[in-house]
């Protein structure tokens, strides 16, 4: 049975640690021959050898088991220090990068304590066995400055290293939400360009239809009344292009400026390469001509005002418009009425849009076809504006539409 073969990632880190281990023993032979100048060794130079050379091996887990590592080479520094050698760089060498190591892998607190508690060994072990005649400031200072040094280095580079990590990490997170913001910005753009031109196109197509029926029946029995109606439904398919292209010159506009190839606000450039100012964006001041509308479809509506008319933004105005729109227009193809009322109340924050007719609809499940977006779209509309709004049959019959609008939201989705 053969050991499975190790990949050369994992040998990289155990090759660096037994070339670091064999460097630092063969410093350890002409460290045990330090002596002061002018005495003689007064032990032999073997048995620091011999210890720096255990301390080395320990070096070999110092990744895996950072504190036994340091514990091992405290110990063998220890010694040598009670055996009376001059304590050097070179036979430290050992306890320094173990000490480095565990402050690398660990925290603050293990490092400085494992650190603190070699020093005082080996300041311990040199003032009560240590050669006499070395100054009393090696003794202590020398071997507090050598193992202070590595755990400060060790300390710095994990702090280091884990500033990184964060940076980084955020940079990722960062990433990841501007892409899901794009991503949601994207996707709510699609609805609202859809919910336009919903409101745009069914509205004009639902009186060009109801328009040309009744065309169709009165060309041959009443050609005074077809002509007139021939021109009415000229007119809606006029005002359903206009207002189709004021919409599309909108985007286009919103496109244009994002890339920044559009000159003056409120323009847009058409075919031939000309600036053409956008028509403006309906609002409450359209109500009365969108009432008009439906008369040529024979349904009369009713405009109503309650309080006093307060400043209001161009988007909850576009949110009104386009409510009562889908809404009379769900009235003139669902409903057997001629008639509808609309009511504008004030109060001192809200406008509230109100919509009604008294006649049963055709369908008694649902005002809408299945499958249609007239109720969703008002919906969306009301809680892109912070507002609020309720649908549903009266008690007294009929259908109702409530929207309660605040005159300045806190968000606007709609250009204006």
């Amino acid at each position: 049975m053969t050991d499975t073969p190790q990949h050369p990632a994992d040998l990289r880190p155990r090759a660096v640690d037994a070339g670091l281990a064999a460097a630092l023993f063969a410093c350890s032979l002409p460290g045990s021959m330090v002596t002061l100048p002018g005495r003689d060794q007064g032990i032999p130079w073997w048995p620091g050898v011999l210890l720096t050379g255990i301390a080395c091996a320990a070096l070999l887990w110092r990744r895996g088991h950072p504190r036994a590592t340091v514990v091992a080479t405290t110990l063998c520094a220890t010694a040598v220090s009670a055996l009376g050698y001059i304590l050097t760089v070179l036979l430290l060498g050992p306890l320094m990068v173990a000490l480095h190591s565990l402050a690398l892998r660990t925290n603050r607190r293990t490092a400085n304590t494992l650190t603190c508690g070699g020093i005082v060994l080996l300041v311990g072990a040199s003032l009560l066995a240590g050669p006499g005649e070395e100054p009393l400031v090696l003794k202590l200072i020398g071997p507090a400055a050598w193992l202070l040094l590595p755990t400060s280095l060790g300390t710095v580079a994990r702090l280091r290293g884990a500033y990184l990590e964060a940076v980084q990490a955020r940079a990722e997170h960062a990433e990841r939400t501007r892409e899901e913001e794009a991503r949601r910005r994207v996707a709510e753009e699609r609805i609202r360009i859809a919910r336009d031109l919903h409101d745009v196109v069914a509205h004009h197509l639902v009186l060009a239809h109801l328009q040309a029926g009744t065309l169709a029946r009165r060309l041959t029995a009443r050609p005074d009344e077809a002509e007139k109606i021939a021109a009415d439904l000229s007119g809606t398919t006029s005002s359903a292009l206009r207002e189709l292209k004021a919409t599309v010159g909108l985007l286009r506009h919103h496109t244009d400026n994002t890339n920044g190839t559009t000159g003056a606000t409120g323009s847009a450039v058409t075919t031939d390469g000309t600036d053409k100012p956008l028509e403006p964006t309906p609002g409450l001041a359209q109500l009365p001509d969108l009432a008009a509308s439906f008369q040529h479809a024979g349904l009369t509506v009713t405009l109503t005002t309650e309080g006093e008319p307060r400043p209001i933004s161009a988007g909850t105005a576009l949110t009104a418009y386009r409510i009562v729109q889908e809404a009379l227009t769900n009235v003139t193809k669902h409903a057997v009425t001629a008639s509808a009322e609309v009511l504008l109340a004030y109060t001192h924050d809200r406008l509230a849009v109100t919509i009604t007719n008294s006649s049963a609809t055709r369908s008694a499940d649902s005002p809408v076809p299945s499958g249609g977006y007239g109720l969703i779209g008002m919906r969306e509309r009301a809680h892109s504006a912070d507002g609020r709004i309720r649908m549903g049959h009266r008690p007294q019959g009929g259908f109702e539409v409530v929207a309660e609008l605040p005159l300045q939201p806190y968000r606007l989705e709609e250009p204006a």
